[in-house]
């Protein structure tokens, strides 16, 4: 759920003890008697509260369904109807494929619309248009399409798509010169929610940082994050960064491109650049002891501890322009169970907002046992 740095509410006592506290009182106040634990009349009072704290839980569950720091599924994108966003539909996956024939021909070679080429697992990309390999020329470049939506169609390598279903006289190999990307599950509600709330900032067109960071994220439901600035007069630079700090392909970037440079987003004077982010790597040493005094649940700490460490990895690159700490490492160590955590490197090193970290060479070492 999106911060929104609000207490809690609660719009009707749900707690059964309350409840039939309630229920007796305002009944033994009523009618001008206090009931024994026998009652029969405490009894049908006491056999109400089950069905009184269902109603009341509907109606909290209800009530908050028009708060948008509560609203799930329809309700959510009802809320956002009324600030213009909606939920972004779910995406298929496109990459590039080449169409290679066993010899040069003196003829062109067509290949035909929806031609489907797969990995072998039961997956198919198709062409997106007809294309030709002309005559002295050996392959033809084509763009093709998931033939379904999902994030699926993104876990493919180079080359992994090598398979012809539809056989072409002549084609001989077919291969990705790209890795598929672009493919997307349906929205959910965390990050609509988010864009929800920054939804008012698209409502100006005099180019804030706000606007042109909401409608980056309208490209994709893969954007996780997204830094605009302004390096000289007039021109904006975007940068993009997926989710789990993955680097944007060609494809989401010209997506994003698309839409901020549209005239009806871009003010008349800015000039709009859509970038991956500057990668700053770093390299990951770390060693960690565990206390004596855990020696008994040691193996179990390795593992909460380790787990810790590979968040931190995940948690570094997540956001644009978090600086490269290892403070937050050891916190994140110590705090899964480790008595003394030692990193050699990296260091502290600022970043901009345009860079992102990214770990190369991870080093994980286990010290051992260590008296308190």
């Amino acid at each position: 759920m999106a911060k929104f740095d609000l207490p809690d509410i609660t719009f009707v006592e749900k707690d059964p003890q309350l409840i039939e506290e309630e229920i007796i009182t305002t009944y033994e106040g009523t009618a001008g008697v206090t009931l024994a634990e026998g009652d029969p009349r405490k009894k049908l009072l006491q056999a109400q509260v089950p069905i009184i704290g269902g109603q009341r839980t509907h109606i909290d569950y209800s009530a908050k369904q028009n708060l948008l720091a509560y609203a799930t599924g329809e309700y959510l994108d009802h809320i956002g109807i009324l600030v213009g966003a909606r939920r972004l539909p779910a995406a298929t996956a496109k990459v590039t494929e080449r169409f290679t024939l066993s010899a040069v021909r003196s003829k062109p070679v067509i290949i035909p619309l929806g031609t489907r080429v797969t990995a072998g697992d039961g997956i198919f990309f198709s062409t997106l248009q007809e294309a030709i390999i002309p005559a002295g020329q050996s392959y033809v470049d084509v763009e093709t399409e998931f033939t379904e939506a999902g994030v699926k169609g993104n876990n493919y390598s180079l080359g992994d798509l090598n398979t012809l279903v539809d056989p072409i006289p002549y084609v001989a190999a077919v291969s990705n010169i790209a890795v598929p990307e672009g493919g997307a599950d349906l929205e959910d509600d965390d990050s609509f929610r988010e864009r929800i709330q920054q939804a008012p900032e698209s409502f100006s067109t005099a180019g804030p940082t706000g606007a042109y960071e909401y409608w980056a994220k309208t490209a994709s439901v893969l954007i996780e994050d997204v830094s605009v600035s302004s390096p000289s007069p007039g021109v904006v630079d975007i940068r993009v960064l997926l989710e789990n700090g993955e680097i944007p392909g060609q494809e989401i970037l010209d997506a994003v491109y698309t839409i901020c440079n549209d005239e009806k987003i871009r003010p008349l004077t800015d000039y709009v650049q859509v970038q991956a982010p500057e990668v700053v790597n770093y390299d990951l040493d770390v060693t960690y002891y565990i206390g004596k005094e855990n020696a008994s649940v040691a193996a179990s700490l390795r593992d909460k501890i380790e787990t810790a460490i590979q968040d931190y990895r995940v948690w570094q690159r997540a956001v644009l322009g978090r600086d490269i700490n290892p403070s937050e490492l050891i916190y994140q160590a110590i705090k899964a169970g480790a008595k003394r955590v030692v990193v050699p490197t990296p260091i502290y090193q600022p970043l901009e907002p345009y860079q992102v970290a990214k770990e190369q060479t991870v080093t994980v070492t286990y010290g051992g046992l260590e008296d308190g």
